[in-house]
């Protein structure tokens, strides 16, 4: 039986843009919602809107079979949970603040010693996307407790169960951050290369991202490429590690010679430099995995 067959209590600690929007969703779906914020104007406008106000941490957490936390780190979830006295056997945490997957495990581990139920989330979109039902969110832990509470999960957005592991909503939020990053990095780095020459932005822009979606972060040629990296095979066929070594050289060079700053590129050619010492100079880039997995030569 579904949580949505049982119940429709839900509780939210921490009220920052994040927890108010996680709020605002369950009230928009008619879930008997408590709040608790360490400010507590901060649940007005929920109060508002039909909330209940807890006075305390165990009020919020004893009036929901499952409590949902919204908060800055590890280090604050364990202070709030932690004023409160006694076992809270019986109810359901979900985590979805940020930290490291050690962190995440550790969490899990005391709220099994509070007698918690307990899944560790990841947030995937900005607030404003919260109950868009593309928007994914990020969970694991048992797989009987998300099956548990989908229902309520679901109504923030796409729920997505990891596995098992407390640590893998935490680990994929962090990856797919450091994959935004350094797209984003790249394209900056870029314009400030072509501005360098006096390109408006504007324009290097619609160059770029017309020229940069279909012929180099083509999700399907990507996934393609998954297989081998997974076994380790890296043909160079249409081009090898050493071509682009040579070619994130001449960036690095061309920045210098702009006046733009070139420790991003330099990075890049360095790491390729390491590819190609590790002899990964015939193979194509994606072999770049192996310097990033450590996993050397096979």
């Amino acid at each position: 039986m579904t949580d949505q067959q049982t119940h429709t209590d839900v509780t939210v600690i921490g009220l920052g843009p994040m927890g108010s929007a996680l709020a605002q969703a369950f009230l928009a779906a008619d879930r008997t919602l408590t709040v608790w914020n360490r400010t507590p104007g901060r649940a007005d406008d929920l109060v508002a809107g039909g909330a209940h106000r807890a006075g305390t941490v165990a009020e919020a957490v004893t009036r929901s079979p499952v409590t949902i936390t919204c908060l800055n780190d590890y280090t604050t979830l364990h202070q709030v949970l932690d004023s409160v006295d006694g076992p809270l056997r019986g109810r359901t945490l979900v985590n979805l603040g940020s930290g490291t997957p050690a962190e995440a495990r550790a969490a899990a581990d005391r709220a099994a010693g509070r007698g918690l139920d307990h899944l560790d989330g990841a947030i995937m979109v900005p607030p404003p996307l919260v109950r868009h039902p593309e928007s994914v969110f990020l969970y694991s832990g048992p797989q009987d407790v998300f099956d548990r509470h989908r229902a309520t999960l679901a109504t923030l957005g796409d729920p997505r169960h990891l596995g098992a592991d407390p640590g893998l909503a935490v680990l994929f939020n962090t990856a797919l951050l450091g994959m935004m990053y350094a797209t984003l990095n790249g394209f900056l780095h870029a314009a400030a290369l072509a501005r360098s020459a006096g390109v408006p932005v504007p324009e290097f822009a619609e160059l770029a991202l017309g020229w940069f979606m279909p012929a180099v972060l083509d999700p399907a040629g990507i996934a393609e490429q998954a297989p081998d990296m997974e076994a380790g095979t890296y043909p160079g066929d249409l081009g090898t590690m050493r071509m682009n070594r040579d070619a994130l050289e001449h960036i690095t060079r061309t920045s210098v010679e702009q006046g733009v700053h070139s420790e991003l590129p330099r990075l890049m050619a360095d790491l390729a430099e390491r590819a190609v010492a590790q002899g990964h100079g015939d193979e194509n880039y994606f072999a770049m995995f192996e310097v990033f997995a450590n996993r050397g030569r096979r």
